[in-house]
């Protein structure tokens, strides 16, 4: 528990608020400042108090590494520039010969980042299903130091048993990673179903308003903790203060914006899945989802996110994309507002001609917290258009 809560048990809501961040000792500042600065002055060669150099740690980016743990459950926070710079510098503690399981169905940004970048340094990967446990099992490897799950994935919102992935990373002496940015931790804790470490893209639910790009990573383990740490500093893929202070604010409302979110996403899924121009509706919130029942033991709600696969093909997709108002035609997801993607063409376009197939008729939402009825209606204005 951070220094400034009491110490006892606290809710998810409070800890949201206060956790790493006291206010300001100088002023009482309820808010604690925005620390825009560089360097900072030492006493003697040597003699700091806490900083040296804002690229090795600052004030405000303490805050939210020391908030992203206390709500992941977690002893240590790290915060990076992107999600992908998360990554990256976690991918890096890596060594040539190095394998990792990757599940069959993830985010573009991640396959390209292993398949474009780092198998030139020699690090393997091999593709698994990760909801089937004796495919996990064949893909792993006496190379293999990480299986890296999302659950739900990107973008076909499959949900992962966190805790048998766990048990087969700790039978091999493997990491399990687990991007929990679809689900953010007021919904879903993996460090609690034995996962090793967490990402997230805090682009995304924890900074919530579409305003911020950063990357966060969670961990109990000292060593993991340190060897990331170092590679924190070395490659200085860090954000800036201000972006600390943005994804803090947003963090303060998670609890309340996931609520919100979960429930216009139920109603969207319900409709869409009783329109007869869809094909299929994925969203662990349907009792008729395949993951329905792991979604129900691991997760507190199903989420924001959902994808459909409409009938007509790429094109009557492409069409469909095109004619929504509420919901933008943009790439990311998370934020207060609806959005619309086609994910063959913008977001998993990397994907082109690997083993990962994404049909060209799946659109993928990210369900924002408007009025669910204004939703609603844009979508069935939509699909009369095309």
């Amino acid at each position: 528990m951070p220094a400034n809560l009491p110490d006892r048990d606290l809710g998810f809501e409070t800890r949201a608020i206060h956790a790493g961040q006291p206010p300001d000792p100088t002023t009482g500042s309820v808010i604690p400042p925005v620390y825009l600065t560089s360097t900072y002055a030492q006493e003697q060669v040597g003699l700091t108090k806490g900083f040296e150099y804002s690229r090795t740690g600052n004030p405000t980016r303490t805050m939210l590494e020391e908030n992203i743990a206390s709500l992941e459950g977690g002893a240590h926070g790290l915060a990076f520039a992107s999600g992908m710079a998360a990554i990256t510098t976690l991918l890096l503690t890596l060594k040539p010969s190095d394998h990792i399981v990757l599940g069959d169905d993830v985010y573009g940004g991640t396959y390209r980042l292993l398949d474009r970048t780092l198998r030139q340094y020699g690090i393997a990967f091999t593709l698994a299903d990760m909801t089937r446990p004796d495919a996990v099992e064949a893909a792993i490897t006496p190379e293999t130091k990480m299986l890296w799950a999302e659950t739900p994935t990107n973008p076909l919102m499959k949900v992962l048993d966190i805790g048998m992935l766990a048990e087969r990373a700790e039978a091999h002496g493997a990491h399990l990673v687990v991007d929990n940015t679809f689900a953010s931790p007021y919904i879903q804790r993996p460090l609690e179903h034995g996962a090793h470490i967490v990402v997230h893209s805090a682009t995304k639910y924890l900074g919530g308003h579409s305003d911020v790009v950063l990357g966060l990573l969670v961990t109990n383990d000292d060593a993991v903790q340190q060897h990331v740490a170092f590679n924190q500093n070395s490659v200085g893929a860090v954000p800036g203060p201000l972006d600390c202070f943005l994804v803090l604010r947003g963090i303060k409302t998670l609890a309340v914006r996931m609520r919100e979110h979960s429930a216009n996403a139920q109603q969207v899924a319900e409709y869409l899945e009783a329109h007869p121009a869809v094909e299929r509706v994925y969203f662990p919130g349907l009792a008729s989802d395949p993951g329905y029942e792991v979604a129900r033991r691991q997760m507190r709600l199903p989420g924001g996110m959902l994808s459909f696969t409409i009938r007509g093909g790429e094109d009557a997709a492409r069409r469909f994309v095109s004619c929504t108002r509420l919901f933008t035609l943009a790439e990311s997801l998370g934020g207060v507002e609806s959005l619309i993607e086609h994910p063959g063409a913008m977001t998993h376009a990397s994907l082109a001609g690997s083993s990962i197939e994404i049909g060209a008729d799946l659109i993928r939402l990210s369900v924002g917290i408007e009025s669910a009825d204004d939703l609603l209606q844009d979508l069935d204005e939509a699909f009369s258009a095309i």
